[in-house]
């Protein structure tokens, strides 16, 4: 019995090990660049993975499921940052919104045009992210380590719509998805498409 025993739970801890695997992100390349087609226009991020592997890896995993189309800028901070990263269909969200990544060491500043995960604490990024739209040196001791930077159309970045500021509730978001938005909210500017393309 105790042999029994013993192989049965070393059967359940390879299928554990096979499942942590199995939800493992992919490496990304070292480098690449991401455009996104916006309501309001296009712009292209450029990724070093070397800056913050884990979240150049989760970002490419991301974009390259599709996960940011149809995206809304549901928190825009004029001289702060324009954040996204819910997805429209709240049951893809609900895939993504637990999976959460180690923190990167801080090897870059949030300076304007830099990308970065949002967080709310340690350990705890996953899918949504913010563009820094003046230098924020002060968020590098909290932690946030920016992967990418824009490095075409940051002039379309800042005419994203701040009319609403920080008024959508990410509760609702997360149970309503586009639909709440598109109701409450009907200005939102969205991302329409996000592509991983040749690097320049």
């Amino acid at each position: 019995m105790r042999i029994l025993a013993a192989a049965m739970l070393l059967l359940c801890g390879a299928g554990l090990v096979q499942a942590q695997e199995a939800t493992k992100t992919a490496q990304a390349p070292e480098k690449f660049r991401v455009k996104f087609e916006t309501s309001v226009g296009n712009f292209v991020v450029d990724v070093q993975r070397t800056w913050a592997p884990l979240g150049a890896d989760r970002f490419h995993e991301l974009v390259t499921s599709g996960f940011y189309d149809e995206c809304r800028f549901f928190r825009v901070v004029p001289d702060f940052v324009v954040q996204w990263g819910m997805n429209g269909d709240p049951k893809v969200y609900a895939k993504w919104k637990d999976r959460e990544i180690r923190d990167d060491k801080v090897t870059q500043s949030n300076l304007e045009g830099m990308i970065t995960f949002a967080s709310r604490g340690p350990n705890t990024r996953t899918c949504q992210l913010f563009i820094n739209l003046t230098d924020n040196q002060r968020l590098d001791d909290l932690g946030f380590a920016p992967f990418g930077k824009v490095v075409e159309g940051m002039d379309v970045v800042k005419k994203i719509s701040a009319e609403y500021g920080q008024r959508p509730q990410q509760p609702l978001i997360q149970e309503q998805g586009n639909e709440y938005l598109k109701k409450e909210f009907p200005k939102m500017d969205y991302i329409k498409k996000a592509t991983v393309v040749p690097a320049g």
